[in-house]
């Protein structure tokens, strides 16, 4: 499907931008089509605008439930039961194809996110409707969308980082609005040369962001200062800049226990308890940035996390995998995370998401306050400082099993921890879509599998579909692009 963008179609208040894979249909203009025009014309109309760029990413081919459960299929901590292409068996399996929908879908929702956030930054900069205040928050939240958005394209797209510090091809760099069918042709910019933008953007997001909107629900689903510095976190993490992530991480989470952030009212640290940030309100202050769903947004059955992990089961928890750890199947261990892993048709399933009939409504967690602290533990450890990296680790551990305390065989040496908050990150944020990119910044191979749809091999780094091919869509129309 072709990137561009080509008309802002205003329905219930919302602008949704449509691709299409042909002139005719991107000629088409629906009825419903008013001027982009008026639709930044009021306060109102302009929140609305704000308010979408969220909605595109919470967009079920996208960030609201496929991406995720891809990065999960690709990493080898579930089985597939269904051989069925459309609930990604082909991804498990090791086998994207440039011309599958799965691909394609991933590619131009994350660039229509792209295309609204620059929409909406270029009405920023000439509209006299919103306070300078607004207008300096609604663009950071733009820029912290756009960051997210190039982020996932370019860790799904390109080689990592670590591969050669960023000299790979990496990711058509579009900047700017496209309200036309014209501008296809764009060639590649660097893999690094798309990081150095997504750190730009989320800096010039921290700058621009409040540090409070207000109410929990804001500031869960809204992108605050927090969330922009959370996010700087991951981004440095996978590009293997230790020293930033601890830089970052330092700026939310106090030197000593108990690590709390606080800002106005809103406040971020660890839930007391697991089970509460995947069954309670969702909007608590382990929420750093969430997606909520509801009974218009829930994502279809084949997109659900919910579905797929604990409804129709589609991925099984692979009994080889994390699940095997003692923290999490050990007869003796009292980690309250054991509760999220159930018995299901015999066998282990994932039950952070429980919500299994239509609607799918639960949430979706994006940034976890845990993962900001296994961030900078991981970080610390790398850069020498075991003693920091250790209380980080424990702080997580703890507040699942807080008798636990970690022997000095896994702590004492720089090695040793950082392979156990490595494991620790794979108990914390199992089926949450980070396994994939955490094998992969690290240039590790992706484990062979077995599951009752077949089986998948491993993939080296050196193998071709490391990473996914770029989408037939985007070659068709780009001439440009390698």
């Amino acid at each position: 499907m072709k990137y561009n963008i080509f008309k802002a179609i205003v329905t219930s208040g919302l602008v949704i931008l449509f691709t299409g894979c042909t002139k005719n249909i991107l000629n088409t203009e629906p009825q419903t089509s008013i001027s982009d025009i008026v639709a930044f014309s009021t306060p109102a109309k302009i929140l609305a605008q704000v308010n979408n760029l969220y909605a595109i990413l919470e967009n079920p081919g996208f960030y609201g439930g496929r991406q995720i459960l891809f990065n999960e299929q690709r990493g080898g901590e579930f089985g597939q039961n269904d051989p069925n292409s459309a609930v990604g068996s082909t991804i498990w399996g090791q086998n994207a194809l440039s011309t599958d929908n799965l691909v394609n879908n991933v590619w131009t929702q994350a660039y229509s996110s792209i295309n609204n956030a620059n929409i909406l930054l270029s009405h920023l900069a000439t509209t006299t409707v919103v306070s300078a205040d607004l207008v300096k928050q609604y663009s950071a939240e733009a820029k912290f969308v756009r960051a997210f958005s190039y982020f996932e394209l370019v860790k799904t797209f390109a080689q990592p980082y670590a591969k050669d510090n960023g000299a790979s091809p990496g990711l058509p760099l579009r900047l700017n609005a496209e309200t036309t069918a014209g501008d296809n042709d764009l060639a590649r910019s660097s893999v690094a040369d798309v990081y150095k933008q997504i750190i730009q953007d989320l800096n010039d997001a921290e700058s621009g962001l409040s540090e409070d909107l207000g109410s929990p629900a804001l500031n869960s689903s809204r992108a605050h200062k927090a969330s922009a510095i959370a996010l700087k976190t991951r981004v440095y993490l996978v590009q293997g800049n230790y020293a930033q992530v601890v830089a970052e991480a330092q700026k939310i989470v106090p030197a000593a226990a108990p690590y709390q952030y606080s800002a106005g009212t809103l406040t971020h640290k660890l839930e007391s308890n697991i089970v509460t940030v995947f069954g309670g309100s969702y909007t608590g202050p382990e929420s750093v940035f969430t997606l909520p769903e509801n009974n218009v947004t829930g994502p279809d059955v084949q997109s659900s996390l919910a579905a797929s992990y604990l409804g129709a089961v589609v991925l099984p928890l692979n009994v080889q995998g994390i699940v095997s750890s003692p923290a999490l199947s050990g007869p003796s261990s009292n980690d309250a995370r054991k509760n999220l892993i159930l018995l299901k048709n015999s066998q282990l399933v994932l039950g952070k998401f429980a919500k299994i009939t239509v609607p799918f409504t639960d949430f979706i967690p994006i940034i976890r306050y845990a993962e900001v602290l296994l961030n900078y533990a991981e970080s610390a450890a790398q850069t020498g400082d075991l003693t920091t990296g250790t209380a980080l680790l424990s702080a997580v551990r703890n507040r699942s099993d807080p008798a636990y305390v970690f022997p000095s065989t896994e702590t004492g040496t720089q090695d040793s921890l950082v392979s156990t908050i490595l494991t620790e990150r794979r108990i914390e944020l199992l089926g949450e879509g980070f396994r994939t990119a955490d094998l992969q910044r690290r240039l590790q191979v992706l484990p062979a599998k077995t599951g009752a749809a077949g089986s998948a091999p491993s993939v080296a780094p050196t193998d071709v579909n490391y990473i996914w091919p770029l989408p037939s869509n985007e070659i068709s129309t780009n001439k440009l692009i390698q």
